[in-house]
C-alpha cells in the first residue's frame, strides 16, 4: 500500500470512530433516565434533594435560590454587567456603562487567555467621545470579572476599537 492510501484509510477510520462515539454519546432512549444524570443534577441532590429523591427541602428559602439563579442566567451578559456596576460602581462608571449594548466572552473563561468584547453606542472611533468612558467601562469590567490573563476590548457602534484593559 502506498503512503497516500494509508493516510486516506486512516482518515476514513478516524471519521468513522468519531461518528460512532458521537452517535452513542446521547442521553439514551429514555429507559435509563435515572442513570444519565448530569453533574448539576447530582449536585442538586447533594445540596438538599430534588423531587425525585423522596426528600424534602429544609426551608422555603432554598426553593427561591434556583429561581434567582435562573433569572440571572437568562439576563444577558450586558445586563449583568450593568447590574453589577449599578450596585458597586462609581457615578462615572455608571454613566459609562449605561452606553453598553452588548458583552461577549465574559462567561467563557479558562484563565489562560481570556478575551471579552464590550460593544457600546458611542461613535467616532478612537478619536470620538467614547475613549474616556471606554477606560471606565474596562475598569468596571475588571471589577466584575477576574482572570489571570484576561483582556477586555471596548468597541463603538461601528465596531471600531475605543480601548482595552486587563481583567
Amino acid at each position: 500500500m502506498g503512503m497516500k492510501t494509508k493516510i486516506a484509510l486512516g482518515a476514513v477510520v478516524g471519521i468513522a470512530v468519531i461518528g460512532a462515539l458521537s452517535a452513542n454519546s446521547g442521553d439514551g432512549d429514555g429507559d435509563t433516565k435515572s442513570d444519565s444524570r448530569t453533574s448539576a443534577s447530582a449536585g442538586e441532590n447533594a445540596a438538599g434533594g430534588t423531587k425525585g429523591d423522596g426528600g424534602a427541602k429544609a426551608d422555603g428559602a432554598a426553593d427561591a435560590k434556583p429561581a434567582e439563579d435562573k433569572a440571572a442566567e437568562k439576563a444577558s451578559q450586558a445586563d449583568r454587567l450593568k447590574a453589577f456596576v449599578q450596585k458597586n460602581g462609581t457615578p462615572n462608571e455608571k454613566d459609562a456603562v449605561a452606553h453598553v449594548t452588548k458583552v461577549q466572552g465574559a462567561d467563557e473563561q479558562n484563565d489562560i487567555l481570556d478575551a471579552a468584547d464590550v460593544y457600546t453606542d458611542f461613535t467616532g472611533g478612537i478619536m470620538g467621545e467614547g475613549t474616556g468612558p471606554a477606560k471606565l467601562i474596562a475598569s468596571a469590567f475588571a471589577d466584575w470579572k477576574d482572570s489571570d490573563n484576561g483582556l477586555v476590548t471596548i468597541y463603538d457602534a461601528d465596531g471600531e476599537i475605543l480601548g482595552n484593559g486587563q481583567f
